[in-house]
């Protein structure tokens, strides 16, 4: 299985990254796809993918919380990471107006300075929403954007719908394992075509309220992925194989990932 969505240089790795890969592995996880959140974890995450060839894989790119923080000159270091063989998507990129820690208008321009790029260089985009959802959805259609993926999708029947129709993929994380605020997803995860569907982790963050065995410090990891597959799989009644399969196979071809499937 592929984890699309891992912040595997956050400081909560510091200690065991090698041992959290090594985990993942071990439980039919890998490669893992190590999230790009600010020029220089992007940087970070493509040195350390560099040194794990085939076991690791990483996105470049500014998240909208980091965004008061991009210039030009950022977008040129992106574009410079985004050259390397083991990048594979530009992001995560997108809104975020629950925090607002970046003015929303600073957000808006640097997420639509990113989709440029991904567009010139003809690659993937892995994309973050909260609340944003209007703005999101009418800059991505404004650039005619098709290839990218709606990381760690919480949203409701009709933002899913209008992506699907965008031609997006959706992420699912240990969202949908969670009694309260993931009840929705249960019932929404089946709208999602199997060739448009991807399981992720987004770890150390959104461990899965309901896994029998939770870290003491609660920290998420890859290796917990096989359990976010049989939530999803038995919420859209397919076998647990058939899912992992067809997940992993839509993973290599949207990220160009060889060797996986």
């Amino acid at each position: 299985m592929v984890d699309i969505g891992v912040n595997l240089m956050h400081r909560s790795f510091h200690q065991d990254r090698e041992k959290v890969v090594q985990r993942a592995a071990a439980n039919g996880v890998s490669p893992l796809v190590i999230t790009g959140t600010s020029l220089r974890n992007s940087m970070e995450a493509a040195r350390y993918a560099e040194r794990n060839e085939g076991r690791l894989y990483a996105t470049a790119g500014v998240h909208p919380h980091d965004a008061k923080n991009c210039s030009e000159e950022t977008i040129a270091q992106l574009k410079q990471l985004a050259a390397l063989p083991q990048v594979v998507a530009i992001g995560e990129c997108g809104l975020d107006y629950n925090r607002d820690f970046s003015p929303r208008d600073v957000q808006r321009k640097w997420f639509a300075e990113q989709i440029r790029l991904a567009l010139e260089l003809d690659m993937p985009l892995f994309l973050h929403e909260r609340e944003a959802f209007a703005d999101f959805a009418t800059i991505l259609r404004e650039h005619g954007v098709q290839k990218a993926v709606v990381h760690c999708f919480t949203g409701n029947g009709a933002e899913l719908k209008a992506y699907l129709d965008m031609g997006f993929h959706i992420g699912i994380t240990g969202w949908i394992c969670d009694e309260r605020r993931g009840k929705h997803l249960k019932d929404l995860v089946r709208m999602i075509p199997l060739d448009r569907l991807m399981i992720e982790t987004d770890a150390p963050f959104l461990t899965p309220r309901d896994v029998k065995e939770k870290p003491a410090d609660g920290r998420n990891e890859p290796a917990f992925l096989p359990h976010i597959l049989q939530t999803v799989a038995r919420c859209i009644g397919r076998p647990v194989e058939e899912v992992a399969k067809a997940t992993t196979e839509t993973a290599s071809a949207f990220f160009r990932i060889d060797g996986v499937v």
